[in-house]
């Protein structure tokens, strides 16, 4: 209240900051389909790591094209996800017990990496293809290895968090 009779809105709740910084990552991807951003953080709320999907490191000229998976022209059998280059690209040596915040659901691959890393949630704002066999093994995974996933309810979706320079 002491903070909106300042002219101020009331701080950032971490699971929207958070999230907002998995989307802020997102911007960085050059994929002209779908921009996916990641964020990992620890017990103590510290981001120990972020990642954008993208293509691998010094692979450039790779085809971005969105068409059958089994196509040799489709970027799915190049493009490193947002959550594989967060927990590749951590800053701490142990991700156990780390919640991981993304933009979508994590495929089946992804929770794969998710699982073996020891990250304990993931938190994500669209579950865009939950019918696919990718989100359904995911989910599978995640249930087996009692991985939490739960979807963002941001705690005022009335006032959304706008970056201005």
């Amino acid at each position: 209240m002491e903070d909106q009779m300042a002219g101020r809105m009331p701080d950032i709740d971490w699971d929207d900051y958070f999230m907002a910084t998995a989307f802020l990552s997102a911007k960085r991807s050059k994929n002209p389909i779908i921009q996916v951003g990641a964020c990992i953080v620890n017990n103590e709320k510290r981001i120990v790591g972020v990642g954008y999907n993208g293509m691998p490191n010094r692979c450039r000229g790779l085809p971005w094209n969105d068409v059958s998976r089994d196509d040799i022209r489709s970027r799915h059998l190049y493009e490193c996800h947002a959550e594989m280059n967060a927990i590749m690209n951590k800053y701490s040596s142990d991700l156990r017990n780390c919640t991981m915040y993304t933009s979508i659901f994590p495929c089946n691959e992804c929770a794969k990496m998710i699982i073996q890393s020891g990250i304990k949630e993931v938190i994500y704002v669209n579950d865009q293809y939950p019918e696919s066999v990718e989100i359904i093994a995911a989910k599978r995974m995640f249930d087996a290895a009692r991985v939490i996933y739960r979807p963002l309810t941001p705690r005022n979706p009335r006032n959304p968090i706008i970056i201005d320079f």
